[in-house]
């Protein structure tokens, strides 16, 4: 059997193109290793998606998946080993089996680099986040610490600004890797927002919620009292599996046509954090979902 359409990620987006697919009568399977990835975490609170004046992760993805089940769409809980192209038909081969389809849509996502320090995963949703838009406006006259001086880093302090009583920025090298105009923005914020060089960051403490980080700055141990964490180290995006097969950003994103999601290889799409679109949220993922399947309804007619 050959399907019109094989998405592949259970995720927002995938979920979402599963359903528009199944809209438009595309015969089409959704395989993934497992529905909602680091969405699942019950202890994590979403408070800006569309419906919802607050609900976790968790809940949100069961609703999700609650609806393209529903829709009868074909699921498979099944890790991807590999897709190959072969004349104008895809391979896409699981761990258990095998499939073969017209198309293919990427939803992989992708995955927050974690920090690895003690504590982390303990706050994950009790004053420790990866997602300032999220979260940000939680810390209202609070104190937090952006850790990561890159790009992400100096605008996640700029936006957390608009909040906090005071924001500092941690990074570990000897200079920050932001921008120069982000640089120039953040020091005419101090000493609203201060950046602490050399850092090495130890271990994140606290009660019920964060009340401290302990790092090494030199030979000193130096403990600072915050209400907040927001880890700005960057992204792993799922998509090793797919290099060589569609082109990749330095960053290993999915490079996308942003008004249809289509990649570099003609009937391969990409949708949601996989991809090298700039804002990585949620409802976002859900709207490249739901593009991409309506752009792969009409390759299909064209073809």
């Amino acid at each position: 059997m050959i399907y019109d359409l094989i998405i592949i990620g259970l995720g927002p987006a995938g979920i979402t193109a599963g359903i528009y697919a199944k809209r438009q009568n595309l015969d089409c399977l959704v395989v993934g290793k497992s529905f909602g990835g680091q969405m699942m975490n019950k202890s994590v609170d979403i408070e800006n998606y569309p419906g919802f004046e607050k609900i976790s992760g968790f809940d949100l993805m069961e609703k999700m998946r609650e609806q393209l089940v529903q829709k009868g769409v074909q699921i498979i809980e099944d890790e991807v080993l590999e897709v190959k192209k072969k004349d104008n038909f895809f391979k896409v081969t699981l761990s258990s089996k095998e499939f073969h389809s017209k198309s293919i849509i990427i939803a992989t996502g992708s995955s927050y680099r974690c920090l690895g320090v003690e504590g982390e995963n303990n706050y994950l949703g009790r004053g420790v986040s990866y997602c300032t838009t999220c979260d940000g406006p939680l810390f209202r006259n609070k104190v937090v610490a952006v850790i990561g001086g890159g790009e992400a880093g100096f605008e996640a302090a700029r936006f957390l600004s608009s909040y906090a009583s005071k924001v500092y920025i941690l990074e570990k090298g000897i200079e920050v890797l932001a921008s120069k105009s982000n640089q120039e923005i953040v020091s005419s914020l101090y000493p609203k927002i201060e950046v602490i060089l050399e850092v090495e960051m130890k271990k994140i403490e606290g009660e019920e919620m964060v009340k401290k980080i302990v790092f090494k700055k030199g030979e000193d141990e130096i403990i600072l009292p915050v209400d907040g964490v927001f880890i700005q180290i960057g992204y792993v995006p799922a998509s090793s599996i797919f290099n060589g097969l569609v082109d990749l950003s330095n960053r290993n994103e999915i490079l996308i046509n942003k008004e249809t999601c289509e990649t570099s290889t003609q009937g391969i799409f990409a949708a949601g954090d996989v991809s090298d679109g700039k804002v990585k949220q949620i409802v976002v993922a859900c709207g490249e979902g739901a593009k991409a399947a309506m752009s792969v309804y009409k390759y299909l007619n064209k073809k």
